[in-house]
């Protein structure tokens, strides 16, 4: 899981419209976090205490066309670290299951929505 989250994240921290998001992100950080958050959805004994998906998203405006970008990526990360087509399809479901979560509907809706502590992340596509 740690090969293919450094192979992700170097692609996701180097894209000119994902890479944004993460800026002032300590990419190793975002790499062990997210192995520790599918090591647990994916069945293993390790316990993601981190936020929750839905309030480490909230403040970002995540359209489904960005979410299909990221998985595109994750996509090829998955191939490149060399993972069967099983394994492949079965991370990818799991993955894929929080999107609705994860995307916002309008980008009028998501600015109207207050949060005390954050502010609204919008990033333009390049």
């Amino acid at each position: 899981m740690q090969k293919v989250h450094k192979i992700f994240y170097d692609k996701v921290y180097v894209h000119p419209w994902l890479g944004q998001f993460f800026a002032g992100h300590s990419q190793e950080a975002i790499e062990n976090r997210q192995t520790t958050f599918m090591a647990e959805k994916m069945g293993g004994r390790i316990v993601y205490m981190g936020k929750d998906i839905e309030t480490a998203h909230e403040a970002m405006y995540i359209t489904e066309e960005l979410f299909e970008l990221r998985k595109q990526l994750l996509d090829e990360s998955l191939r490149e670290a060399g993972l069967d087509k099983g394994l492949r399809e079965r991370w990818l479901k799991i993955d894929g299951a929080f999107m609705k979560k994860i995307v916002k509907g309008s980008l009028d809706t998501f600015m109207k929505t207050k949060w005390p502590y954050k502010k609204h992340i919008v990033i333009p596509k390049p």
